[in-house]
């Protein structure tokens, strides 16, 4: 086994840096920083009514009061993240390539590919 996903895209980002693989780099930041995301918590919807706490409605008061730990994802779910990545930029490189922007459709795919090597190592 290789190890998670999401330690296996650190290491290759900071491969990708050594390398000065600029479509590599933008690849593995954007996926790790949509790995963050969908890691965050959800926002609860405010009380209705008035609130009598602190200054600001609502608001807390104190070091530590609006920490909350982040959601855990699972290996499967990395993958699917990371999956919706390379399927995002296939797609958006072939709209650029009917629109005759071969350059940034090259871009896309290169970034596609760098994503893709990674989801095959994923595989059993």
């Amino acid at each position: 086994m290789l190890g998670p996903m999401r330690d296996r895209l650190r290491v290759a980002l900071k491969t990708a840096m050594k390398a000065r693989d600029a479509a590599a780099v933008n690849a593995l930041r954007t996926a790790l920083a949509a790995i963050d995301n969908a890691e965050a918590v959800a926002v609860p919807a405010a009380a209705p009514g008035p609130l009598a706490e602190g200054v600001i409605a609502g608001a807390k008061a104190g070091v530590g009061t609006t920490e909350v730990a982040r959601r855990e994802l699972t290996e499967d779910e990395v993958v699917a993240i990371v999956t919706a990545e390379v399927d995002e930029r296939r797609a958006a490189a072939d709209d650029y390539r009917d629109a005759g922007q071969f350059g940034r459709a090259a871009r896309l795919t290169a970034e596609a590919d760098a994503l893709a090597a990674h989801l095959a190592d994923a595989e059993p």
